[in-house]
């Protein structure tokens, strides 16, 4: 089946997903501009459609959440004039818009958000298994440190002129 043709790249959505409260999600402003609809639209869908979207799939920002959004990404910046606190949307949130949206744009860019979703959650799995490794070899190394101070510490105790004995001169000596 070809996938439509569409001006976004993965790699575009992927700098537009955000970490909010422990879960990657998009912003409804965000998310409307890659299918192609205003903002106010997609908001509309997601009310009219109350058992589409539960909890885990969309959730509306604090006015902090928000000022750190604004803060973070530039390209958000009107939202800080926003009278009404924007909508986040998980991975699942976002296929559930495309669904009711029902627009070609909305369908075919669903498959991208998917995609880049779905690269973060790689890259974040690559990232955690190389942190354990990384703490594995801090721990074996560690234990070896401990070996080497005390290796250093025998060394340095043999090369202190205290620890070497006085030598006995050979031959005949008086002493008075």
């Amino acid at each position: 089946m070809n996938e439509p043709r569409v001006p976004v790249q993965v790699g575009q959505i992927e700098r537009r997903i955000l970490l909010i409260r422990g879960e990657k999600v998009i912003v409804d402003t965000d998310l409307a501009e890659f299918y192609g609809v205003p903002t106010k639209r997609l908001n509309e869908q997601v009310k009219r459609n109350p058992g589409r979207f539960p909890r885990d799939f969309v959730f509306r920002l604090t006015a902090k959440e928000r000022a750190e959004v604004v803060a973070k990404c530039d390209h958000l910046a009107k939202l800080k004039y926003s009278k009404a606190l924007p909508l986040a949307f998980s991975e699942h949130g976002a296929l559930m818009a495309a669904s009711v949206l029902n627009t070609h744009r909305a369908v075919g860019m669903s498959v991208f958000v998917v995609r880049a979703f779905v690269r973060l959650r790689e890259v974040l799995t690559q990232s955690v298994e190389l942190a354990r490794r990384l703490s594995q070899l801090e721990r074996r190394l560690a234990g070896h440190d401990e070996q080497i101070l005390s290796l250093v510490a025998v060394i340095r105790q043999l090369a202190s002129t205290s620890s070497v004995p006085e030598r006995r001169r050979i031959g005949f000596h008086h002493e008075p």
